[in-house]
């Protein structure tokens, strides 16, 4: 996946249309990609950024069918996602694993009535199931969770549900995207569409940000998969259209891992805002979360606010034995679901569903709206078969289903912090067997490796400093000052196999240490300029 060779073949086409130009890189794009090109479309993907630097990447990392969802009726979308669920521990076992949840009872009524709605849940999953739920006694919970808080604990539920890595699996899609001869683009802006003597969209204009180059490229299909920056697409295309987008934040805190003893993960479903709260066990780290704030306006950098960091670490302080501090916070981050808001309802955003919209406009547009991470394969399959309709493609079936992520591995080492590369690792040892010094880990608190680094910006296509330390190994949501002490030694890497200057590397230094300083959490001293509030 190399960006030079991606921006040949972008040049080579010339005015030859594509089948389908995707514009967007999250999870949604990334799906839809995968989905066109391995049904033999030609394909082109354009990404702003880098690939799931929106809200792709500020999941709470699980792949599941949403208990939260099912307890407000919203079947369909239930059963959809448990079924997607197991498709994609099929597809990419490498990333996805079974994850055991502790529901813990500290009321008389709560195990009866969570044993039979996660009995439900698990019938819904059906062949795909990861594991039974089951009723366990005050012991067996303490055992799953040794620091859960004693008093008034009366027993637990076990049930099942799927974790993954969300920014890996989208450089894997990437990957699989390229494996089926699609070009993907990152750092490439979409800055208007075109249109032909009908004022039908045939194509975009697009700026590389990198080379300052502008493109006009012409596609027989354009798909806006752009998230929450949806509404802007659609507004290049009709600049009356009104927002179709509602975005609601989601916060999560990460803890030291002594925060949550065991492998077993926390979910607590019903807290004093009416969301779910989950503690998670994620590379040797625990997050916790997650919020549902509305907001007006969105960003690529979206900010906690102070009301929503208060909520995450009372709530947590109540089922812990050991209650978080804000000095205890590791990295915060915040991302923006782009929910597809009822026309004319006000309704909470907690209580908006998350299935998929799909909008074509008159001028033959196609924008995906709303979903979540579990269901992106489903929304690409939608998406692409509805694209060939108003694309005029030949018709050609989805084969998505059963067909392996690129990385796909079946046998891992889960110990090993390196397990997310599946079948790439492998080259990854190969590059520290020539040389050693690439196996060392560049901080005490993280384990990643001057390999990695490489082989980010060799074959995923890391273009900057925070593409790496963020989104190819995880440094930035699992312990910010630390990897702001690893920039220094990533850009050296960075530009030698790059090609850059000294100066490239201390404007990206200094550009990362600002963009770092956004996910820690500290004690404001008095006069100090605070954290928003929707106050």
């Amino acid at each position: 996946m190399n960006r030079d060779q991606m921006i040949r073949r972008l040049q080579q086409r010339g005015s030859n249309p594509w089948d389908v130009i995707v514009i967007g890189g999250g999870a949604t794009g990334l799906g839809i990609a995968v989905d066109a090109a391995s049904r033999g479309y030609e394909t082109l993907l354009l990404e702003k950024t880098d690939f799931a630097k929106g809200t792709s990447s500020r999941s709470t990392k699980l792949v599941h069918g949403g208990v939260r969802y099912l307890a407000q009726g919203d079947v369909s979308l239930v059963l959809e996602a448990l079924h997607e669920r197991g498709l994609l521990r099929q597809n990419a076992p490498h990333l996805v694993k079974d994850q055991e949840f502790v529901i813990p009872n500290y009321e008389w009524w709560s195990g009866p009535f969570y044993t039979v709605g996660m009995k439900v849940y698990d019938m819904m999953a059906g062949k795909l199931g990861l594991g039974p739920s089951i009723s366990i006694s005050r012991e067996r919970t303490l055992k799953s969770i040794p620091n859960l808080k004693q008093d008034g604990l009366r027993g637990g539920v076990i049930y099942h549900d799927g974790q993954f890595d969300d920014a890996r699996l989208a450089i894997n899609l990437a990957q699989t995207a390229v494996d089926n001869q699609a070009v993907v683009i990152n750092h490439m802006e979409v800055t208007g569409l075109t249109k032909d003597e009908s004022e039908m969209v045939n194509g975009c204009m697009a700026l590389d940000l990198e080379a300052g180059e502008s493109y006009t490229i012409y596609g027989k299909v354009v798909i806006n998969a752009t998230g929450v920056f949806a509404d802007e697409i659609m507004q290049l295309d009709n600049a009356a259209q009104p927002r179709m987008i509602r975005p609601s934040q989601g916060v999560h805190v990460v803890l030291n891992k002594e925060f949550l003893q065991g492998d077993s993960a926390i979910m607590i479903p019903k807290t004093s805002d009416g969301r779910v709260l989950f503690a998670v066990p994620w590379h040797d780290k625990v997050i916790v979360g997650t919020t549902d704030t509305p907001l007006e306006d969105h960003s690529s950098e979206p900010r906690a606010l102070e009301e929503e960091i208060e909520f995450i670490l009372t709530t947590a302080s109540q089922y812990l034995a050991k209650a978080p501090q804000k000095s205890d916070v590791l990295s915060i981050f915040a991302g923006l679901r782009p929910l597809a808001a009822p026309q004319g309802n006000d309704q909470s955003t907690k209580e908006i569903s998350r299935s998929h919209k799909l909008i074509i406009s008159p001028s033959g547009l196609v924008t995906m709206t709303g979903g979540k991470w579990t269901t992106y394969r489903k929304m690409a399959q939608d998406a692409v078969d509805k694209a060939a309709m108003v694309g005029g493609l030949e018709e050609r079936p989805c084969v998505t289903q059963s067909m392996p992520i690129h990385g796909y591995a079946k046998h891992i080492d889960p110990t090993d912090h390196r397990y997310i590369y599946g079948s790439d690792l492998t080259e990854i040892e190969e590059l520290v067997f020539q040389n050693p010094k690439l196996g060392e880990a560049m901080h005490e608190r993280l384990p990643f490796t001057r390999a990695e680094v490489l082989w980010a910006v060799r074959e995923e296509m890391a273009r900057t400093i925070e593409d790496v330390l963020a989104r190819r190994v995880r440094a930035l949501f699992l312990d910010a000052r630390a990897s702001i002490d690893m920039a220094p030694e990533v850009a050296d890497i960075m530009a030698k196999e790059l090609g850059k200057d000294d100066d490239w590397k201390t404007s990206q230094i200094d550009r990362y240490r600002e963009l770092a300083q956004g996910y820690i959490l500290e004690d404001e001293p008095s006069g100090a300029n605070p954290r928003p509030s929707t106050a």
